[in-house]
């Protein structure tokens, strides 16, 4: 047997409904009339939209943390470019001061060179160094100057400070220069002070001579200044050579030994001054007798005039 829902309770459903809609109706049309007069829900949502900020603010956090990266690896990589940029510029510039304190100081040296030249009232010619060879066994400069420009074997070399050495050969374009520190060159001297001849003798340092064979009863003493004496006319007379530091006897304790501080700057600079009016141009025995290592003869007659005299005292 079917169940059957006959017309009244059709009816009862329809009006139900019915009463419902009548009822929202009327409430809808009560909120509007309140509005109109209170702008109540214009407060309520304005209350709504406070309380809703926080849940905008999180639904937005993650788009504001991927701006917020991808301004700070931008504002890094600028940055970094830039710190490397001024890297470079500061190394740059410190390259070129570095190069400029260089030239002022050869500056510097060339207007001593010169200086020196012009108060001694010297015919010299500037030369520039090639190469340095300062071996203990072989003290050498190698010059950018030959005979091409005057240069001659014989011709005595001095700096600013005093005498570097002589000229043992020369080519069209270079010349080889011995220095007066070499072990085997030898250079006669005198005391300026006292005008006692010495002779100077190479150690293989390019800051240090040595004086052999000083009598006791010489008056040589530490600080005393040496000059080339002139003796045997390899070098001119009255250019510096070095300062007497320390005074010592030897191992027979019957003379003297001195260590001499060289006064030109050998191991620096990079031009010397030739001096023109010495040398052996044209002069092939003197050349050839000239040793390759030294000036052996300049050094025998040294000797043979400091035997002669006893090492005198000039008053």
């Amino acid at each position: 047997m079917s169940n059957y829902a006959g017309p009244s309770a059709t009816r009862s459903s329809d009006v139900a409904g019915t009463l419902r809609l009548l009822a929202y109706l009327v409430l809808s049309a009560v909120l509007i009339l309140l509005d109109h007069r209170g702008d109540w829900l214009a407060q309520l949502r304005g209350h709504a939209s406070v309380a809703m900020q926080p849940v905008w603010w999180l639904a937005g956090l993650p788009s504001r943390l991927g701006e917020g990266l991808r301004d700070d690896a931008a504002t890094r990589a600028r940055l970094a470019e830039e710190n490397r940029q001024l890297r470079n510029e500061l190394l740059l510039g410190a390259a070129r001061q570095a190069r400029l304190q260089v030239e002022a100081e050869e500056n510097a040296r060339l207007r001593g060179l010169l200086g020196a030249a012009e108060r001694g009232g010297l015919d010299v010619q500037l030369a520039p160094i090639l190469d340095v060879d300062l071996d203990p066994t072989r003290q050498r400069l190698m010059l950018n100057a030959g005979t091409r420009a005057g240069v001659r074997r014989g011709q005595a070399v001095i700096d600013a400070g005093g005498l570097v050495g002589q000229v043992i050969e020369a080519t069209p374009t270079t010349a080889v220069v011995l220095l007066l520190t070499d072990p085997d060159h030898a250079v006669p001297v005198a005391v300026a002070r006292t005008g006692v001849r010495l002779i100077a003798y190479g150690t293989g340092r390019s800051d240090l001579l040595e004086l052999r064979n000083v009598p006791l009863s010489s008056d040589v003493r530490a600080g005393d200044v040496l000059i080339t004496s002139g003796l045997g006319g390899r070098f001119p007379p009255g250019f510096p050579v070095g300062t007497i530091a320390a005074l010592r006897p030897d191992d027979s304790r019957a003379f003297l030994v001195g260590d001499v501080r060289a006064a030109a700057r050998l191991d620096r600079g990079r031009d010397v001054l030739l001096l023109r009016g010495t040398g052996a141009a044209g002069e092939a025995g003197d050349a050839d007798e000239a040793d390759a290592t030294g000036a052996p003869d300049v050094a025998d007659d040294a000797a043979g005039a400091d035997a002669a005299s006893g090492a005198e005292v000039s008053p």
